[in-house]
Formats: C-alpha cells, sequence, structure tokens
C-alpha cells in the first residue's frame, strides 16, 4: 500500500451581502467569503490538499479565475471534479482534517453538518473528516472578523 499526505491552503476576504458557505454547507451571517466562485475556502483547500497529494494540478490551475466559465461557481461540484481526478489517478482518500481560523462566523455550532457534507463530497463517512474552528485572538490581518483561512491535510492510499 502506498500512502500519500497532502496540505491545502485557501483565505477569503468576507464581505456583506455574500452568502456564507463554508465546509458546504451555508451559515446564517452577515458576511460572506468573497471570491470568483462561491468562495467556500473550506472546499477549495481540501480541493488542493487532495490533488497535491496525488501530484496533480492545483485548483487554481483547474478552475482559473480568469475563466468566466466558474464565476459564482459551486465549490461542491468542482470538489467533486478533484475527487474524481485524484481516484482516476489510482488514489483513493482515506481522511481530512480541516482548521478554520476566523472571527467571522462561529464554526462550532456547523461542524456536525459540515463533517456530513465533506464526507459526502469525499464519499467518506463523517467519522473520517475533522473540522476545527479555530479564534484568531484578534491577531493578525483577519482580525476583526473580515476573513477567513483554512488549513488542511489529508491521507491517500493507493
Amino acid at each position: 500500500m502506498e500512502l500519500r499526505v497532502g496540505t491545502g491552503f485557501d483565505l477569503h476576504r468576507l464581505e456583506a451581502g455574500r452568502p456564507c458557505i463554508l465546509g458546504g454547507v451555508q451559515l446564517p451571517h452577515p458576511t460572506g467569503p468573497a471570491g470568483h466562485s462561491d468562495g467556500d475556502a473550506v472546499l477549495h483547500a481540501i480541493g488542493d490538499a487532495i490533488l497535491g497529494a496525488a501530484g496533480l494540478d492545483d485548483l487554481g490551475t483547474l478552475f482559473p479565475d480568469t475563466d468566466p466559465t466558474f464565476r459564482g461557481a459551486d465549490s461542491a461540484a468542482l470538489l467533486v471534479e478533484c475527487v474524481q481526478r485524484v481516484a482516476a489517478a489510482g488514489w483513493s482518500i482515506v481522511n481530512v482534517d480541516v482548521v478554520v481560523a476566523t472571527e467571522g462566523p462561529r464554526i462550532a455550532p456547523h461542524r456536525a453538518a459540515m463533517r456530513a457534507r465533506i464526507g459526502e463530497l469525499l464519499g467518506l463517512d463523517p467519522g473520517a473528516v475533522n473540522v476545527k474552528g479555530k479564534s484568531l485572538e484578534g491577531l493578525g490581518a483577519l482580525a476583526g472578523g473580515t476573513g477567513v483561512a483554512v488549513q488542511t491535510v489529508c491521507l491517500l492510499q493507493r
């Protein structure tokens, strides 16, 4: 059995009037991640982690923000395409672990829904998906709820 680890990172500004979609779940919040697509930084980071572990191109190469085809795209659909590419390369996803750093929406009340949705998209039991929310403690450029940063790690096997 061959194993590979991949990491993913994404960062989005939070803007008023945008839906707050994180981990494939719409959270009740007055601001949401800005982006060419729906801005779901969680799914973007997961996509980059699984693609990277499989040695494939990254999300920005596959779905460039210069291509109008992807304007407003559903990040869940993009992640499913990433999963299909990883599977076509002979890999299966073992687990993912996600850290969401923000002073915007609280993550804890939505963890179970996010784990279930991510598991569904990746073809994993929710027990193989972990999501943690972290406060920024008022530090840095994202303090005050101006953005969301996501770090992800995954394990693939074949």
